[in-house]
């Protein structure tokens, strides 16, 4: 009988132990999860969405974007932060009063390019009709010199992080070049937080081009990180010679 106690007891406590080391794990994960979001417990976060870039209804926003919003919902709440939806031309906050997370570029998120011109300087979106022999209309992002261009084999997209000039909590950037690329960027985002955070921490900040392969085929499946431009994103290009005082 006694033998039967000890290994009864030691059975406890070693139960009790990994679950204790479960425990400490699972919080740590979450503190490294909040601190490179910048969310808190009980906080409120922005989901700022893009509009839909065809539809003549200035709430409309694309399905794909409404995925994106989703994956971002999900993150909050899974930091224990509560999420408001907002439109990019709709008034929010300051930078920095609560974390953000703006979905699309430029041409159909006000907030976005806001962000660009106070911010990223060093990137820019184009979007420009194709030659009269061909169809539709060029989309395409310049950052550090580089042009990024859709394709139907090949999308890209921009995830940064930064900062307002009074610190506070930080802007999540989430630039496709169309609704489809916003959603692979989510996604990424919410499959490899942890390898990033372990790559730039929770106070510098980043800017990445991701590469979206084969998305008719793929979705989302082969989206990867491209370059880092993280150092000529956040400076403003020199001006032609011309212009130069």
């Amino acid at each position: 009988m006694g033998d039967l106690l000890i290994n009864l007891l030691a059975s406890v406590i070693a139960g009790a132990a990994v679950w204790l080391a479960q425990f400490a794990i699972r919080r740590r994960r979450l503190e490294r999860e909040r601190a490179f979001f910048g969310l808190t417990a009980g906080a409120t976060s922005l989901l700022v969405a893009s509009r839909h870039a065809s539809s003549p209804r200035e709430e409309s926003i694309h399905r794909r974007d409404v995925a994106a919003l989703v994956e971002l919902a999900t993150i909050v709440r899974e930091c224990g932060a509560r999420a408001d939806l907002v439109g990019g031309g709709q008034p929010v906050h300051e930078l920095g009063r609560v974390a953000e997370f703006c979905v699309g570029g430029p041409g159909a998120n006000p907030r976005a390019g806001t962000h660009l011109r106070a911010v990223l300087h060093g990137l820019s979106y184009t979007v420009y009709e194709w030659p009269a022999h061909g169809d539709g209309a060029k989309l395409a992002f310049s950052v550090g010199g580089q042009e990024y261009v859709h394709t139907p084999e090949t999308g890209y997209a921009v995830l940064a992080r930064f900062w307002g000039p009074a610190d506070g909590r930080p802007v999540l950037y989430l630039g496709g070049l169309t609704a489809g690329g916003n959603l692979a960027t989510a996604r990424y985002l919410a499959n490899h937080h942890r390898e990033l955070f372990r790559r730039f921490g929770a106070d510098r900040p980043f800017c990445l081009v991701l590469r979206i392969r084969e998305p008719a085929a793929y979705g989302t499946d082969l989206t990867e990180i491209v370059a880092d431009v993280s150092d000529v994103a956040f400076t403003a290009p020199p001006a032609p010679e011309g212009l130069q005082e």
